[in-house]
């Protein structure tokens, strides 16, 4: 499995995107930050809620320079017919890759063997290619795009000011510390 700061190996899926079933390689996304979201399956009930909410969100990741991927075992085909049908999954302007050997899953960890399907998981990956952040849960528990976004916000901030840290439940504007100090002012 993939460690934090660990870089990310590059991989290529086959995608549904823009209309498009297409070949989507990580390397693509190299310079920007990323949310890859891993769900069990297509037509199911909690995985369009989090995938409507993702998009919902999308310009306010976008503006903090990052994409969204999201990632399950089913066929770029089968993806393409769910967003035909869903109008929550309409909404997605992001690329929906298809691992359906699992090999993608099972190199974040996510995957489930005696299922063939993912488990609900969350990776933020740095510019650079490095893993920052990850959040990985059973099925039947839908995940906070809002926190999502609050965790980016947190690894852009130190990624970008050196020296500091964000403490618990830190939003932008809000103080920061500096590791030997006390809280340090609103930057």
């Amino acid at each position: 499995m993939i460690k934090i700061n660990q870089k990310i190996p590059d991989f290529e899926l086959d995608g549904y995107y823009k209309d498009k079933i297409k070949k989507i390689k990580l390397s693509a996304y190299k310079g920007k930050w990323l949310l890859v979201l891993f769900y069990p399956s297509d037509f199911t009930f909690i995985c369009p809620t989090e995938l409507e909410e993702a998009a919902e969100h999308y310009k306010e990741f976008q503006k903090l320079g990052a994409e969204i991927l999201s990632v399950s075992t089913d066929t770029a085909f089968a993806h393409k017919a769910w967003h035909d049908r869903s109008l929550a999954v309409k909404k997605i302007k992001f690329p929906m890759l298809a691992d359906p050997t699992g090999k993608l899953c099972r190199e974040f960890g996510t995957y489930i063997e005696e299922e063939g399907l993912s488990l609900r998981a969350s990776f933020i990956i740095a510019p650079n290619g490095e893993l920052k952040a990850y959040e990985m849960h059973t099925n039947d528990i839908g995940r906070s795009i809002k926190e999502l976004l609050r965790k980016l916000q947190a690894a852009k901030f130190v990624n970008e000011h050196k020296g500091l840290v964000c403490p618990a439940s830190w939003e932008p504007g809000k103080k920061t510390l500096k590791p030997g100090l006390n809280l340090v002012g609103k930057i």
